[in-house]
């Protein structure tokens, strides 16, 4: 007899299996937000967006009110959301594209703001859907399909730091985090913390996650595993950045 894994029961059951891609992160992502909704018991007051890129394939993912947006602007749809209801937990998901590419100028902003809404940004160092093109994110020396002999940070600058950056610009009651599909006890922690600050109505929340594209990376288990976590957090430090009410120099790992 087989054993059937516990799903969170926020998930949408009947759009299971999912739609991405075998080792996407993505799912292990979304399985610890889905654990975190559960815990809070928000499910029937949260309000889940995502963007275009490969997040869009969590659009049928949650029983819980959805809205896809286009590239780049799920964090403003989330943002009026909120200000329209504040009673609602909004969710902004996206990638590191549609967040610290198009997306940018949103997310500085509404960081800047102190927007009451939750941010969550996974980072796989490249663009997903389309096949594989250097990102804000890509790693100095990394394959693309636009930087097929290695990123240049001479040319194209170094990797986005978002949580960092995030952290500058944001007033007290900011939390800001990164986590890793790699350890998921954490992420889920981290993502709970996030969504309990916007409970609170502390302030904006935001967590990237540093998570895995065997299919544009072009690697097999082994590798994929050894690249979020080993080479990835060589450049993106894993841990709270931001906490209300913890002093500079306080961060968890």
């Amino acid at each position: 007899m087989s054993v059937q894994p516990a799903m969170p029961r926020s998930w949408r059951v009947d759009t299971k299996p999912h739609k991405f891609c075998p080792g996407c992160g993505h799912g292990l992502v979304l399985k610890a937000l889905g654990q975190a909704i559960d815990e809070l018991g928000i499910q029937d007051r949260a309000v889940f967006g995502c963007d275009i890129g490969c997040s869009l394939l969590a659009w049928d993912f949650f029983n819980v009110d959805t809205i896809q947006t286009h590239h780049g602007r799920t964090t403003p749809v989330i943002t009026g959301l909120k200000r329209a209801n504040p009673n609602l937990i909004g969710i902004a998901y996206m990638g590191d594209g549609g967040g610290y590419a198009i997306g940018s100028q949103h997310l500085v902003n509404a960081a800047a703001r102190n927007e009451k809404i939750t941010v969550i940004l996974v980072n796989n160092t490249q663009y997903g859907m389309t096949g594989g093109q250097m990102a804000p994110t890509t790693l100095p020396g990394q394959k693309t399909e636009t930087t097929p002999y290695g990123r240049d940070p001479e040319k194209t600058g170094y990797p986005t730091q978002g949580p960092e950056m995030v952290a500058a610009i944001t007033r007290e009651g900011a939390y800001v985090a990164r986590g890793t599909v790699a350890n998921l006890r954490q992420l889920k922690n981290f993502l709970k913390k996030a969504l309990e600050n916007q409970m609170a109505g502390n302030g904006f929340s935001f967590v990237e996650v540093l998570s895995t594209c065997p299919t544009n990376w072009r690697t097999n288990a082994e590798e994929t595993w050894k690249m979020v976590e080993q080479e990835l957090p060589k450049y993106f430090k894993v841990g709270e950045i931001k906490v209300p009410g913890q002093k500079e120099g306080e961060v968890n790992g």
